[in-house]
C-alpha cells in the first residue's frame, strides 16, 4: 500500500496517489467526506479561522464507486488562501522556512508550502482507503492532555467523547475556553494524544528492521509537530523490574518481537505547541493547538501502516500455501 502526497498550502490543490489498493472494494464517498470533515480547518472555534470545505475530486482509480486496482488519484482544491499574509523575508522558527531554503535553495513561503499541516489532508484520504482493506480493525484516538488539562477518560472506546475528543461535556467546555483564550492572546499549547488499535490481525510486521512498532513510530513522527511516540504503559515500564513487567501481558501492548499478537495496541504521542505566537499569530490564521485536528491524521497513519503490513502478510501466506 503505497502513498504519495503532493501540493502546497497555498497552491492550486493538494492531492494523493494511492497504489496497491485491491480492486473491487466498495467506496462510500459520503464516508470519505466525513473523514475529511473531522480534519478540515474552520470547523472548530478553537482552531484556525481559515475555512476550507475540503471537497475532494476523484481523478482515477474508481469506477461506479468501486476500486479498479489501478492507481487512485484524488485532489482537494484550496479555496481560502491569504497569501498576502506571508513574505519571502519571513523566517518563522518551527515552520521550516529556513531549512527548506537550505535544502532546495527555493521555498514556497506561503503558509509554509509543503511543511504546512494542510498537507495532511492527503494522508486522511489515504487513511480512509487503507481502512477499507482492514475493515475489522478499529482505531480511535483522543486528546489525553493539553498543557495542564488532563482527561479523566482512559479508553477512547469506553465513552462518547465530545467535539474535541477530550472528555465529558464540562471538561470539554473548560478546555474550549482555554484554547479560545490562547487564540485571542496569540499563544499556543502542545499536549498528548492517546490512540488505541483494536482487532489488529496477528503476525503483522517484520521481525528485524521493519518491526510494526518502528513503522508505526516512523509514520507518527512524520506528522509535523510530533515530539515522541511511546507504546503500552508509556515510560513507566523503564523504571520497573522485569518480574513486574512480565506478569501483565498487556504491558507488551499488542506487539512482541516486532509482530502484532492480536491484543490491543495502545500508543501515546506528544506534540509541541504551534510555533506561530504573539503578533504573528494574532494577525494570521493559526491553530493555538493542533491536537483537535490532528486526531484523524494520527488514525489515518495507523491505518496506512496496518494495511500495508496486512497486504504483505497475505502475500506471505499465499506463498506458503503455494509451496
Amino acid at each position: 500500500f503505497n502513498v504519495t502526497t503532493f501540493g502546497e498550502s497555498h497552491g492550486v490543490a493538494l492531492g494523493v496517489v494511492i497504489q496497491g489498493m485491491p480492486s473491487g472494494v466498495r467506496v462510500d464517498q459520503g464516508d470519505l467526506q466525513a473523514w475529511l470533515d473531522r480534519r478540515r480547518p474552520g470547523r472548530l472555534k478553537v482552531s484556525t479561522s481559515r475555512n476550507e470545505p475540503d471537497h475532494f475530486e476523484i481523478l482515477s482509480g474508481l469506477f461506479k464507486d468501486e476500486t479498479t486496482g489501478h492507481p487512485i488519484a484524488i485532489i482537494v482544491r484550496n479555496n481560502d488562501q491569504r497569501s498576502q499574509d506571508y513574505s519571502p523575508l519571513m523566517d518563522r522558527p518551527g515552520h521550516a522556512d529556513r531549512t527548506m531554503k537550505m535544502k532546495y535553495g527555493v521555498h514556497d513561503y506561503r503558509g509554509s508550502g509543503r511543511a504546512s499541516g494542510r498537507e495532511t489532508v492527503s494522508r486522511v484520504i489515504a487513511g480512509y482507503f487503507a481502512s477499507l482493506i482492514i475493515d475489522k480493525v478499529q482505531i480511535k484516538s483522543m486528546i489525553s492532555r493539553v498543557a495542564h488539562f488532563e482527561s479523566s477518560i482512559e479508553d477512547p472506546f469506553s465513552t462518547q467523547l465530545g467535539e474535541l475528543s477530550y472528555g465529558r461535556p464540562d471538561d470539554e467546555e473548560k478546555l474550549k475556553k482555554y484554547l479560545v483564550g490562547l487564540k485571542k492572546s496569540g499563544n499556543s499549547a502542545g499536549g498528548e494524544v492517546k490512540v488505541v488499535l483494536k482487532n489488529v490481525h496477528q503476525g503483522l510486521g517484520e521481525p528485524v528492521f521493519s518491526k510494526l512498532k518502528s513503522e508505526l513510530a516512523k509514520a507518527f513522527m512524520s506528522i509535523g509537530s510530533t515530539l515522541s511516540v511511546s507504546f503500552g504503559a508509556h515510560d513507566r515500564l523503564s523504571f520497573q523490574l522485569g518480574k513486574q513487567v512480565t506478569q501483565d501481558r498487556s504491558n507488551f501492548s499488542g506487539i512482541e518481537g516486532g509482530l502484532s499478537n492480536g491484543d490491543d495496541i495502545i500508543i501515546r504521542l506528544t506534540f509541541r505547541p504551534p510555533s506561530t505566537v504573539g503578533q504573528k499569530a494574532l494577525k494570521g490564521r493559526h491553530d493555538p493547538c493542533i491536537l483537535p485536528r490532528v486526531l484523524p491524521v494520527v488514525e489515518s497513519m495507523a491505518y496506512i501502516v496496518l494495511a500495508d503490513f496486512f497486504l504483505m502478510q497475505n502475500a506471505y501466506q499465499g506463498q506458503h500455501k503455494h509451496l
